[in-house]
């Protein structure tokens, strides 16, 4: 495997630039991404988990440290061109005027792209959208649709990065599932690297072969999947993971 991302010593400030105990929001965040690998992100709230994947996608720039996708640091390449192969999916979806069929083709064509319509119509399918009027407006759509249809919309850039904020949150179980099935396929087919925040423990030992740990305002942890939930490596891990595990049971 050859490595797609390097992450040295990235650091973002935090939006209170007067609390000179804690200035940064996260801080000497160092890591090397192979491709493909799928990646959970996990930790308490407040971490910094959607901003590093910001951050990672251009959207909020760096403070400190560098980022470097296939050996080429972030500094040397077009952010355009750069967000087209790294490709960053919010939690909260945001729909372009138009309708569902607009939205799914918009992002091909901003970049470029030829609006591949048998994929889009097979990603619909793999995530129970099958029966969705391509014609409806899409603000009309439900939280969820608005979610499905959002990755859809970058899935069809073909990133070779993908950027998951949470992306299941709003979702019901099979729907989610059929959105893990369906990332999972994309995965073995298109050999995308995939990092992916959740707050789901059983979801990031299902679908991630690593696990990366955030508190303390940095990647406290960076292991194999396995190996982090069978012993995190930290008190902090542990006590988080036995957390988790507690609200899960009540």
């Amino acid at each position: 495997m050859a490595a797609i991302l390097e992450i040295q010593r990235l650091a973002k400030h935090s939006w209170n630039q007067d609390n000179r105990e804690s200035p940064y929001l996260f801080e000497e965040v160092s890591a090397v991404i192979q491709q493909p690998e799928c990646i959970s992100v996990i930790g308490p709230s407040g971490q910094g988990k959607s901003t590093l994947l910001r951050t990672l996608a251009l959207l909020d720039m760096p403070d400190q440290g560098d980022i470097s996708y296939a050996g080429i640091s972030y500094r040397e390449k077009d952010p355009r061109l750069w967000r087209k192969e790294i490709c960053y999916v919010a939690q909260q979806a945001v729909m372009l005027p138009g309708s569902v069929e607009d939205n799914l083709g918009t992002a091909s064509r901003l970049h470029g792209e030829v609006y591949d319509v048998q994929l889009a119509e097979q990603l619909l399918e793999e995530t129970l959208l099958a029966g969705l009027d391509r014609k409806k407006n899409a603000s009309e759509l439900s939280g969820g649709e608005k979610q499905r249809i959002a990755l859809i919309r970058s899935l069809l850039l073909r990133p070779a990065v993908l950027l998951l904020d949470e992306v299941t949150a709003s979702l019901d179980n099979i729907s989610a599932r059929a959105v893990e099935h369906m990332l999972q396929q994309w995965q073995a087919r298109e050999g995308t690297t995939m990092i992916w925040v959740t707050h789901d423990l059983e979801q990031a030992a299902r679908t991630s072969s690593r696990t990366w740990f955030m508190s303390g305002g940095t990647l406290l942890e960076d292991q194999q999947t396995i190996d982090f939930f069978r012993q995190p490596a930290t008190e902090a891990g542990r006590q988080f993971v036995r957390f988790l595990a507690s609200e899960a049971a009540l």
